[in-house]
């Protein structure tokens, strides 16, 4: 039982900022796409951004209240979680997910009826699987399936939304870039399983990591991390501009170090971030580059 309440920082932790690049990347990639066909709209762009942001905020804290009260975040690896660590009480991490959610439903209603009204069918859909990540009787999470739903939504869903929103359409140039996101996004979330293999097995907590085993998890995740790189040779059709894009490659090299290395534990919590900033910057550049080139 801990002796003390939870702080401020506390709370901006348990939102996982080192996560916040997979709500942030896919927004630009999708903008930097509506962008090659003349049809970038910052403010579309800027309520996608509150949409993905509020939501990769309210799933965080969602996976932190309902693992917390399964018991499954009591012995892990990673950053402190409030309601495993009993810093608060969990309704009020429940509360602060669903506060997100508000945040990222009201944005969306408003994205919606300025493209296409049935994209809230879309965002309901994106805050039903945030929230059964891990909560309700049966989470998918549980099942194997969270590095699947990351590469739907935060791949697929958010960066063809995000181009569809501003152009009306979806094209080629956005659908590679949201594989090449989507991609990273579960790159990011399969090496955070991976680092957490031990406790989710003791904890029945079935992850995909879980299910293919430490090497086969380790080999996923450089196929993943590699398919960007590949991606933005194929985007060189529209501009050798994107080729510019393969800067990322030097994040991804320092981000797979410790992965290829065999490192456990605490010793691959960097490779969260360096992922991340990778898709960030792989994410800017190609948006630059399919905007101007």
């Amino acid at each position: 039982m801990s002796t003390r309440t939870a702080t401020p920082q506390d709370w901006f932790q348990a939102a996982r900022p080192h996560t916040w690049a997979n709500a942030f990347a896919p927004v630009v990639a999708g903008s930097g796409a509506a962008a090659l066909i003349d049809a970038f709209s910052p403010g579309r762009s800027a309520l996608a951004l509150i949409v993905s942001w509020a939501l990769i905020v309210g799933v965080n804290y969602a996976n932190d209240y309902s693992d917390g009260i399964r018991g499954t975040d009591e012995d892990r690896t990673g950053p402190v979680r409030l309601t495993g660590a009993r810093l608060t009480e969990p309704h009020k991490v429940k509360q602060a997910a669903f506060l997100a959610f508000g945040v990222a439903g009201v944005a969306g209603i408003v994205l919606s009826l300025l493209s296409a009204w049935w994209l809230i069918l879309v965002g309901a859909a994106c805050i039903l699987a945030a929230w059964f990540y891990t909560g309700g009787k049966n989470p998918y999470g549980y099942r194997g399936l969270g590095e699947v739903a990351v590469f739907v939504f935060f791949g697929l869903v958010a960066v063809l939304g995000t181009q569809f929103t501003q152009a009306g359409r979806v094209t080629w140039a956005g659908l590679a870039c949201a594989v090449a996101i989507g991609s990273m996004s579960s790159a990011v979330n399969l090496v955070n399983n991976l680092r957490d293999i031990p406790t989710d097995k003791e904890a029945g907590k079935i992850t995909l990591a879980v299910r293919l085993g430490d090497t086969n998890t380790r080999r996923l995740w450089v196929v993943l991390a590699s398919l960007p790189l590949v991606l933005s040779v194929a985007l060189a059709i529209y501009t050798w501009w994107a080729l510019a894009a393969l800067i990322a490659a030097p994040l991804l090299v320092k981000a797979a170090r410790p992965v290829v290395s065999q490192a456990q534990g605490k010793a691959l919590i960097p490779v969260l971030g360096n992922t991340g900033r990778a898709m960030l910057v792989w994410a800017v550049v190609t948006a630059v580059a399919l905007a101007f080139g």
